[in-house]
């Protein structure tokens, strides 16, 4: 094994509004070990097998039943299909109502002074009374709260953020606008330590841009360190988990070293091409102190796959949009809200749980059941209404930005291997709350199933029993549904209009080199939803599940390519 460290010269360590987060260790469950918590390796038990292809074969079972249906009897198998398609309908309500909740949320967020608002916890006053402010009244609350006691306990100003970006094969540019984003956060610099942790297998030229990058911006933070994580180590996927957690594990060495207490260090995860919004440092310690059980909370920023939407070719950008829309309805969401992408959560929180699973390509969400077995159902994510801006899926040609689209899709569906996790951990210990966590997992098995078939079933399923039944062309209800079906759609199309209109006032500034009618084909790119949805959110859907289905497991993170643009 080999490990590369460097330290800066500037070496200063010489949920809804009103959520309420508390918890209380139960001597009759207490927290696990880590390796309790691990995903199994090798050959599965007959009750994980069973689990792994339960709800593959639940979402095949839809479509399949749809066409037989339909073929033996055209009335019930219209019927079968519109309840499919209300259902889908009546979801879609609640998606739209979230949307707006989660978009004005984020609005009223991104105006708040979250510096102003950590330094008034520090100082015992409120500064301002503008009572229109978003979560005006909680803020009022907590600096009440926030009393000697807890300053005593867990004082701001001690409060550190570990930082920790991966990096596999990006350019200099790609990091460095990331850097660049970190130096521009509003967060004491004295205060924030830069991991930057890439892999070997990278190759030479990422170990020259680690040192480059270590350099430019050694003198910005507490202290900038580069940690170069092992090929091959045993018992690990090649993916984002194993290169993290390796380097958490440095990291956590490297604080006590230091004479630094986990208990005052936030741990943030960041992709190479992730830009935190400027105050996003500030909000997270703001939530972070306020909580008495801060150790079993994470921090869930919004991801928005902004930055280079302008550049994407036009799938690609609704496909990104969409998915930052869909973080936006998650926020405002707390029984579904879990960790994804970019998250923050206390070092000593991952300390105890050995930090990431090493053997899923999905870690990212799958910490969150990690966690929630961890400390036996006593954890919750909480919302961060601030962005961090990602980049939408770009190659160097439109051909292999659509390729590499749909693998980064189905690595994303792979959440569908926590399945048999979820189930096993339930079955083996007894949580505080064992309906709670049976309902999570039905609410994970819904999720999947409604991913791979709401598409195919909205786009193909009016005209399943005209295709599949001659007695059909006879029926009224057949001839019926497709036209339901599409009133049902134009109702829907409200929906794609307000995402529209969202999507145009969230982009970041125009750049240079194009002209104002790209505005137009912003526009029109939404005429391609039919598409993506059906040959990128399904099928890779489906695809994910067939392979976990048949035992052919995804046991390796294909990077997305990340291209930059610029001016001439």
């Amino acid at each position: 094994m080999t490990r590369r460290q460097t330290s800066g010269a500037r070496h200063s360590l010489k949920q809804d509004n009103n959520q309420k987060v508390t918890f209380a260790k139960s001597a009759s469950a207490p927290f696990v070990t880590n390796s309790d918590i691990e995903i199994p390796i090798g050959k599965r038990t007959l009750f994980y097998r069973f689990f792994e292809i339960i709800t593959p074969v639940l979402t095949f079972s839809v479509i399949i039943l749809a066409v037989i249906l339909s073929w033996i009897n055209a009335f019930w198998g219209a019927v079968y299909i519109l309840v499919w398609v209300i259902l889908f309908f009546v979801k879609g309500l609640g998606v739209l109502y979230s949307m707006v909740l989660g978009r004005n949320n984020f609005y009223k967020s991104i105006t708040i002074d979250w510096h102003r608002r950590l330094l008034d916890l520090q100082e015992g006053k409120v500064s301002h009374h503008d009572k229109t402010e978003f979560l005006y009244e909680k803020h009022q609350r907590c600096v009440a709260l926030y009393t000697d006691q807890k300053r005593i306990e867990m004082p701001i100003e001690k409060v550190y953020h570990l930082v920790i970006m991966a990096a596999y094969n990006e350019s200099f540019e790609v990091i460095d606008a990331t850097m660049k984003s970190l130096v521009d956060t509003t967060y004491n610099k004295d205060r924030m330590i830069i991991c930057l942790a890439y892999e070997q297998r990278g190759g030479e030229d990422i170990a020259k841009t680690a040192r480059l990058l270590k350099t430019k911006y050694q003198d910005n933070f507490a202290d900038f360190v580069t940690v170069e994580h092992p090929d091959g180590l045993p018992n690990e996927v090649i993916g984002k988990g194993g290169n993290i957690t390796y380097a958490g594990k440095y990291m956590s060495q490297y604080l006590k070293q230091q004479g630094i207490d986990s208990r005052f260090v936030i741990v943030t995860t960041l992709d190479s091409d992730n830009k935190p919004h400027p105050m996003y440092f500030d909000y997270v310690t703001y939530e972070y102190v306020i909580y008495k059980d801060r150790k079993q909370l994470s921090f869930q920023p919004v991801s928005l796959f902004l930055n280079n939407i302008w550049d994407a070719p036009a799938p690609a950008r609704v496909i990104a949009t969409g998915n930052s829309f869909w973080n936006l309805i998650c926020s405002v969401r707390p029984y579904a809200l879990r960790n994804f992408a970019s998250h923050s959560q206390p070092m000593d929180a991952l300390e105890d749980m050995n930090f990431w699973s090493v053997r899923t390509i999905v870690e990212d969400g799958h910490q969150y059941w990690r966690s929630y077995f961890h400390f036996n159902g006593h954890y919750a994510v909480i919302p961060i209404y601030l962005p961090i801006y990602q980049d939408a899926v770009m190659s160097e040609t439109y051909r292999k930005t659509l390729k590499a689209q749909f693998m980064q899709l189905r690595r994303w569906a792979y959440g569908v291997s926590d399945v048999p996790y979820v189930a096993l951990n339930l079955a083996k210990r007894h949580t505080d709350n064992m309906f709670k966590g049976v309902v999570k997992l039905l609410m994970l098995m819904e999720s999947v199933v409604s991913l791979g078939i709401s598409s195919i079933i909205i786009a193909f399923g009016g005209w399943l029993p005209l295709l599949f039944n001659r007695a059909a062309h006879h029926s009224i209800e057949a001839h019926q549904l497709p036209i339901t079906i599409s009133f049902i759609q134009k109702i829907a199309m409200v929906g794609i209009i307000a995402m529209v209109v969202f999507s145009i006032i969230m982009l970041p500034p125009k750049p240079k080199r194009y002209k104002k009618t790209r505005y137009l084909m912003m526009v029109l790119q939404w005429a391609l939803i039919p598409i993506t949805s059906i040959l990128y959110s399904s099928l890779s859907s489906l695809y994910s599940q067939f392979r976990l289905m048949t035992g052919r497991y995804l046991d390796k993170f294909d990077v997305t390519e990340k291209t930059l643009v610029k001016d001439k």
